[in-house]
C-alpha cells in the first residue's frame, strides 16, 4: 500500500489536477512512482507560475533558502499551494526539518498550514497556503 496508509493515492492528496502547473524542487528520484503517473507534462517552464510547489527538504538552512526564493512566486499566484516535505522521524535519517519549523516559518511569512500528509514512508509533508484575507 502507498505512503500514509488512508489508500488515497498521492496525486490525490497533494491536488495536482490536470490543468495544474507544477513545480518541483529537489524531488526524491523516485517521485512519480510515488505519485503513481508521469507529470512531467505539467511542469513549469521558464518563467511559468506555478499552481503548485512540492519542495523537498533535508536541513532547516535549505527550506528556508528555498522559501526565500519562491516568495515572488507566492505574491504573483496568491492562490498558489506549497508542499513542503522533510524526512519522517521513523525514516531514522538526520533533519533538523520538523513540522513545527515549517509551520513557524509560515506564519512570519504570510503563509499557514492547511493539512499535512505522509507523501510516502519516508518523506512526510505540510501543505501551505496565502490565507484567504492576503488574497
Amino acid at each position: 500500500m502507498p505512503a500514509g496508509y488512508s489508500g488515497t493515492p498521492l496525486l490525490k492528496k497533494i491536488g495536482i489536477k490536470p490543468e495544474m502547473k507544477v513545480l518541483l524542487i529537489d524531488q526524491p528520484n523516485d517521485y512519480y512512482d510515488l505519485l503513481e503517473t508521469n507529470i512531467s507534462d505539467q511542469l513549469c517552464k521558464k518563467n511559468e507560475i506555478p499552481d503548485l510547489v512540492h519542495l523537498f527538504v533535508k536541513t532547516s538552512k535549505e527550506f528556508e533558502t528555498q522559501m526565500k526564493k519562491l516568495k515572488a512566486v507566492c505574491k504573483k499566484n496568491t492562490a498558489i499551494t506549497i508542499w513542503v516535505s522533510w524526512y519522517k522521524r521513523s525514516a531514522k535519517i538526520a533533519t533538523d526539518v520538523t513540522e513545527d519549523v515549517i509551520r513557524n516559518y509560515a506564519l512570519k511569512n504570510d503563509l499557514v498550514d492547511v493539512k499535512v500528509c505522509a507523501v510516502s514512508d519516508v518523506w512526510s509533508g505540510l501543505k501551505l497556503v496565502v490565507p484567504l484575507k492576503l488574497r
